[in-house]
């Protein structure tokens, strides 16, 4: 028995000597950047990144336009008014064409109606700025489209990557190997991944130039009240 108890207890510590003596092998790390990344998705890659460009550059050229129409002088409703109330019309013209914002171009039409009906003048405010938020608004349904085209598109890249691995497969019979497969599945995740972020890129410029107009469609709507109750208040 004790015999028995110390062959165990020597094989035991051969096993344990020849663990500790082998070799520790340094598990390598495959690290990839975005460039990589994109390249593994292929084709598909090529509209995603049109359709992100085309998004970035007209968020950035609206919302400088945007930005530029939203400024406002404090002061310019009031000089309007002394302007109208002196009886100085061609004063107050020049200063809305040097001014030239949406809300400028708004009362210059308001002006040059003096003399009409209140409602010919109000009706020919509502349509100058109807134009004026229009001009605003050129270029919003292209980041609309990539909103909604780039997740699409990338779907697109997902389908096409799977039949590119199966199709793969297939053809490598009994011999399929995960190395052969690779490409394709990078394609199908890495399209998906690539379109929704875009998408969502997108979405979020379309909703915040939108927000935007909104709040200078506000500025108009409330200059336009003020110029109209300038011309309704009673002469001394």
């Amino acid at each position: 028995m004790m015999n028995l108890f110390l062959s165990v207890q020597n094989g035991i510590d051969e096993i344990v000597t020849q663990v500790t003596a082998a070799p520790i092998q340094e598990t390598q790390v495959v690290e990839m950047n975005l460039w990589e990344l994109a390249l593994k998705g292929g084709w598909i890659m090529i509209p995603i990144g049109l359709l992100l460009f085309l998004s970035v550059v007209v968020f950035i050229e609206r919302l400088l336009v945007i930005n530029h129409a939203a400024k406002e002088d404090a002061s310019f409703m009031n000089r309007i008014k002394d302007y109208i109330h002196d009886g100085k019309i061609e004063s107050a013209l020049n200063l809305c064409r040097t001014i030239n914002t949406p809300t400028a171009h708004m009362i210059e039409k308001g002006i040059s109606r003096l003399g009409r009906p209140m409602n010919d003048i109000q009706i020919a405010i509502e349509n100058v700025g109807n134009i004026e938020v229009s001009k605003l608004e050129k270029g919003f349904p292209w980041v609309a489209t990539a909103a909604a085209a780039a997740p699409m598109i990338g779907f697109l890249g997902t389908v096409t990557g799977m039949v590119r691995a199966f199709f793969d497969m297939a053809n490598a019979g009994a011999n399929v190997d995960i190395a052969l497969l690779s490409s394709g599945i990078y394609e199908a995740l890495i399209t998906t991944v690539a379109g929704l972020i875009v998408g969502i890129i997108a979405m979020l410029c379309h909703n915040y130039l939108t927000a935007q107009v909104n709040g200078v469609v506000n500025h108009l709507e409330t200059h336009s009240m003020e110029f109209m109750d300038l011309l309704n208040e009673p002469t001394n």
